[in-house]
């Protein structure tokens, strides 16, 4: 995941721009980002498919204590006439919707594409049903979606949301929420873009080339796993940073 700092002085504060797949690096690199930056309460932009469960339970916590809020989009800088906007059909799909939740204040624009699936194995998603588990995948399995259940209502996040995620397996596409879903999982706390983005257009046109993302799929695996393989609905473990370490999942 990349983080850049969106400008829009003198009327707008400006914004963080999030986008890409979650993996180990990710919370340092957002360290390093923040660092010399007064980031405490600034929004953040979301557009992503997801990525290890772990790297994003540890970056959602961090967004939640700087007190950040949160939305779906793709961001625009501009050109020298123009001023930034934000493209509201974008995509936030698995471990990227509790991203999303880490926000103190959520915003999910109508033309938005929010998704969730279970976690999985990221080295055997492609192929979840002839795959071969042992008693320790399980157990890894089990232990990253408890703490992903921790992390949900810690966030301020509804059960339904972990039971609409997890009732999705791997072979299956990626469910999309609706406006009802939306809100009976708390990821959406406002229904007025100036809560999150004051002054920033963000009914800007939809871009062609944004089409549902190939995704990783991110489960549960040990921590010498292979990187997780592209998938349709995707989402694959981290060697160093889906679960927790000694073995983590991820989502994607």
């Amino acid at each position: 995941m990349k983080f850049n700092w969106i400008a829009c002085e003198p009327n707008c504060r400006g914004w963080v721009s999030a986008v890409g797949i979650i993996t180990a690096d990710t919370p340092k690199d957002f360290e390093e980002f923040s660092r010399g930056r007064q980031l405490g309460g600034a929004t953040v932009v979301l557009d992503s498919s997801g990525g290890s469960v772990n790297d994003a339970i540890t970056l959602g916590r961090r967004f939640r204590n700087l007190g950040l809020l949160t939305t779906v989009g793709v961001s625009l800088r501009g050109g020298q006439s123009a001023r930034p906007a934000v493209a509201s059909e974008a995509y936030c799909e698995s471990m990227c919707v509790f991203l999303l939740l880490a926000g103190k204040k959520r915003y999910v624009p109508e033309a938005a594409h929010v998704r969730v699936h279970q976690i999985w194995m990221g080295d055997r998603a492609d192929d979840a049903k002839s795959a071969s588990y042992s008693a320790q995948d399980l157990m890894i399995v089990e232990r990253d979606i408890g703490r992903l259940a921790k992390y949900t209502f810690d966030m301020g996040g509804a059960g339904d949301l972990l039971s609409l995620a997890l009732s999705v397996p791997p072979w299956e596409d990626l469910h999309e929420l609706d406006a009802g879903e939306l809100k009976l999982t708390n990821l959406v706390t406002t229904d007025l873009v100036a809560d999150v983005l004051p002054h920033v257009d963000i009914s800007a046109p939809a871009m062609a080339e944004l089409a549902p993302k190939t995704q990783a799929r991110f489960g549960a695996e040990p921590e010498l796993s292979q990187p997780a393989k592209s998938t349709k609905t995707a989402e694959a473990l981290v060697p160093t940073g889906g679960v927790a370490a000694p073995a983590q999942a991820t989502q994607k």
